[in-house]
């Protein structure tokens, strides 16, 4: 998608902060506020802005633990590669899952109120999601970079 000069602006101060003002907005990017305020819907409207989040604190809403699982397959059949994505998209405690090439088939990051909590989530439930041959966990010591701003060329 070819954007302009002010569409990669508008982009860059929505990721920066997604609750600032229209009029805040029109006057970091030079725009008067009606064109900068159309411009943002035809964004939303195209699809290339999605939504709007709050970014919480997951260890202040008890959640200690961040793991990567790594899980293999038995087989690749559709049935339940379809039921295991469907487990997956109901499983609150899976923030991120992503089909892989490698030796793995899919990468999920996970949160946990504890250890024990994460070993009742991998060993009770995602053990247990159809299709599922193994899983292979990593957990995150420490947060180095982490990011939700892509980068507006």
């Amino acid at each position: 998608m070819k954007l302009s000069r002010s569409e990669r602006d508008i982009l860059t101060q929505l990721q920066a902060n997604g609750r600032i003002s229209n009029v805040e907005l029109a006057e970091r990017v030079g725009l008067s506020e009606s064109p900068c305020f159309r411009r943002v819907k035809q964004l939303e409207e195209s699809g290339l802005i999605r939504g709007y989040a709050a970014v919480v604190d997951q260890r202040k809403l008890g959640m200690e633990v961040t793991a990567f699982v790594q899980v293999t397959m038995a087989q690749q059949s559709d049935t339940d590669t379809q039921k295991f994505i469907a487990c997956v998209q109901a499983e609150e405690h899976i923030m991120e899952c992503y089909a892989m090439s490698g030796s793995h088939d899919y990468l999920m990051k996970v949160v946990a109120r504890n250890i024990d909590h994460f070993s009742e989530l991998a060993m009770r439930r995602i053990l247990k999601f159809p299709g599922v041959k193994n899983v292979e966990s990593s957990f995150n010591l420490q947060e180095v970079k982490h990011s939700r701003v892509l980068p507006i060329n």
